[in-house]
């Protein structure tokens, strides 16, 4: 045989063996009453949720391999619409919102990936996740059986699909993505929509299922989902949660280890003790995939931030702090618990529980394989009381509102109440910066600072002019946050209110959600609505002259809504202004010629990304 030959041989063999490899790597992600079953074994799993947009890419490497060291087996995000496609057809996947480079890390880190397509998505984020330009297109309806809004859905769910497909990251194809997701806790709303509501949801879970991406799809928080798909739980507890079909395993998309922040509220806090509490519970009582929802919070750059109200950042209490720093003692103490229940895995995943009574709020359950492999889980619900048990006829001490992990059913590796991790407070030390000076060696000029005045109102020219008040969100169409309404008004200088030094009272309504105003250029007052009602009232005594004065507002949007029936439809800015104390009564100038402008803050976002790029 010639050597050329020779080597033809040894290569066909060569790619022979690789696509046997890849093909035992590749294989369809399916499932029982159990678990997840991937490569044939099924697979207990702890999910840490990381947003890809909420979080700089150089960050994502140390936040994945955080997440990993705490003990988790997989990564899950969402998909965020309305960051890729910027207007319709135009995609974008670069900077914070290169999702594909961010599952790459997840593949090479050795974890598993949840791709929460939505593409709703509700995550405090902007209009939920929908492109704003969405609701423009004529005859749209969000979240229903509307034929523009599925058209557009099912576009840009195919789109991502086939994105992954083509970078082969389904596990189906030898990839990460072991779970996706299609709509988002649209069982709380379906009603709202009528019939229509419950076609879109069906309508919705047969798209994704046509998609072949060889792995499940879920819909969480969706009480009617259909059989093709798995319905999960998102709750601060899902161990009592139990999926539609005994023939599907119980996972928890969403276990809430804080709360986001709004704008006055305080900054909220779950305790570890109760989210270790959450997940044992949850293990307890036969689950399977639990996902922290957040892991990693992150920061809600830009204008991406929704609610309205909600503020920029996103921390949420998470094990992973804003910063991309282990948050102690919540990360160490669960990642304590992830070890124990990674000992009772096999048993778990083998068995049939039983259920023994230990007491009012005292209970056991037992997992013995068949190869005779017991672990028990022993849990006191009082949360007032500790309590002390017999069980296979040990005294146990149950601290109150704890789960005690035994693998062996002997010994106790784990109790979710006591906090052996290391506490630590990261503390924030100001540092006084300097400008760098002017170096002649790089070209570098010292940076100046420069202040800019801005006149209250109108200046240049006006954007339109109209005898009634437009909506603020129709009319920025969220290219800004911000909208001047302006007009003014003669005042007679026989008006007793100049006479005898009284104040005439400036009444106005507005939707929401905040505003300043300005009376002949000068800060009469704010108001602003709030995280639970954007709709406010201003009322206050104002400074006028005799002959004209100028009124202007500035009116404010605070994130726009996030979910709801109908949320898209939500408006904002005034819907009402009168001054109170003339001699002929109050003035209602709601249908004066009121001048708009759209101030220009999207020319200052592009002379920032040009400076500093996308962040």
């Amino acid at each position: 045989m010639k050597l050329s030959s020779c080597f033809i041989v040894i290569y066909s063999i060569f790619l022979f063996l690789c696509f046997t490899f890849t093909l035992s790597l590749a294989e369809n992600v399916t499932y029982d009453s159990h678990s997840l079953i991937i490569k044939g074994q099924h697979k207990l799993l702890i999910s840490a949720a990381i947003h890809y947009p909420r979080s700089v890419p150089a960050m994502w490497p140390g936040l994945v391999q955080t997440a990993k060291e705490g003990g988790a087996d997989v990564i899950e995000t969402y998909v965020f619409w309305n960051g890729h496609e910027l207007s319709p057809n135009n995609y974008y996947f670069g900077g914070r919102y290169d999702l594909v480079k961010f599952v790459k890390i997840v593949q090479e880190a050795g974890l598993y990936l949840i791709l929460r397509i939505g593409p709703f998505v509700a995550a405090e984020w902007n209009f939920g996740g929908i492109p704003v330009w969405l609701h423009y297109v004529p005859g749209t309806v969000f979240r229903t059986d509307n034929e523009p809004f599925k058209y557009y859905m099912q576009k840009f769910t195919t789109f991502i699909v086939n994105l992954m497909k083509q970078e082969k990251l389904f596990a189906s194809q030898g990839g990460p993505i072991i779970l996706a997701q299609i709509e988002n806790e649209y069982g709380y709303y379906e009603s709202g929509y009528g019939d229509a509501g419950k076609r879109y949801a069906m309508w919705a879970a047969s798209m994704a299922v046509s998609q072949n991406i060889g792995v499940p799809w879920i819909m969480c928080q969706q009480f009617d989902a259909p059989d093709t798909v798995i319905d999960t739980c998102n709750s601060f507890y899902c161990d009592q949660f139990k999926p539609l079909s005994p023939k599907k395993p119980k996972i928890w998309t969403e276990n809430w280890p804080g709360w986001f922040k709004t704008f006055g509220e305080r900054d909220p806090h779950r305790p570890p003790e109760d989210v270790a509490f959450s997940v044992a519970r949850f293990f307890q009582k036969g689950g399977s995939v639990q996902n922290y929802y957040m892991y990693h919070g992150g920061t809600n750059f830009g204008r991406t931030a929704g609610g309205p109200f909600i503020t920029t950042s996103y921390d949420y209490d998470a094990p992973i702090d804003e910063y991309g720093l282990p948050r102690f003692p919540k990360w160490g103490h669960l990642k304590d618990l992830h070890r124990a229940i990674k000992l009772c895995e096999h048993a778990l995943l083998n068995s049939e529980p039983i259920h023994i009574s230990l007491g009012p709020s005292q209970e056991a359950d037992v997992y013995t394989d068949s190869s005779g492999a017991c672990a028990a889980f022993i849990s006191n619900g009082d949360d007032k009381n500790d309590k002390t048990i017999e069980f296979r006829n040990v005294s146990y001490h149950l601290p109150a509102w704890s789960v005690s992990i035994l693998p062996d059913c002997k010994n106790v590796v784990f109790n979710t109440a006591e906090v052996r991790a290391q506490t630590t407070i990261v503390e924030m030390v100001p540092e006084d910066l300097q400008p760098p000076a002017a170096s002649p060696t790089t070209g570098v000029e010292a940076l100046k600072w420069e202040v800019f005045v801005e006149k209250p109102g109108i200046w240049g020219e006006a954007d339109f002019i109209k005898n009634d008040f437009v909506d603020h969100i129709n009319t920025t169409k969220d290219t800004t946050d911000y909208l001047w309404y302006t007009t003014s008004i003669f005042v007679n200088e026989n008006e007793e209110f100049l006479k005898n030094g009284s104040n005439p009272v400036l009444h106005i309504e507005s939707l929401g959600h905040a505003l300043h105003a300005f009376v002949n250029q000068e800060l009469e007052g704010s108001a602003s609505g709030n995280g639970t009602h954007s709709p406010f009232k201003f009322k206050k005594p104002i400074s006028l002259k005799a002959g004209k004065n100028e009124i202007a507002l500035l009116s404010m949007t605070l994130g726009l809504a996030t979910a709801g029936t109908f949320y898209e439809w939500r408006g904002a800015g005034p819907t009402s202004v009168k001054i109170e104390g003339f001699n002929n009564g109050t003035i209602n100038m709601s249908s004066y010629a009121w001048t708009y402008k759209v101030p220009c803050s999207t020319l200052l976002v592009q002379a920032i990304r040009k400076c500093f790029g996308d962040l």
